[in-house]
């Protein structure tokens, strides 16, 4: 398997993926710390992919999801961006909104 079809599997089987610098437990940086506070405070689990340890996604999720920067935050298979527009969602209540509502679909469809 090559890497951006790594990339693709693992967008497909995480409903919630965060790709970040380090691990939630322990960020490598301001923005992925950041991020993972958000999502956690949102509640529900989510996976992430510590970039760092995967240097060819590093090198190749960028052009791939045509969004140069780290974090980047997928649901349902979606880019949703990086800790900018997670920081804008979030103060407004649309990230809260978002997380829950895919965690519940992801949840009714294991149970289906």
């Amino acid at each position: 398997m090559n890497t951006i079809e790594t990339i693709q599997q693992q967008i497909a089987e995480n409903t919630i993926l965060l790709y970040m610098k380090g691990s939630p437990k322990l960020p490598n940086c301001g923005f992925s710390a950041r991020a993972t506070e958000m999502l956690m405070q949102c509640g529900v689990p989510f996976a992430y992919v510590d970039i760092l340890q995967n240097p060819e996604i590093r090198a190749e999720l960028p052009g791939y999801a045509n969004w140069p920067t780290f974090p980047q935050l997928w649901v349902h298979g979606e880019l949703i961006g990086g800790c900018d527009i997670m920081m804008t969602m979030f103060q407004s209540g649309e990230l809260q909104s978002l997380i829950q509502e895919a965690s519940s679909m992801a949840d009714s469809s294991d149970n289906a």
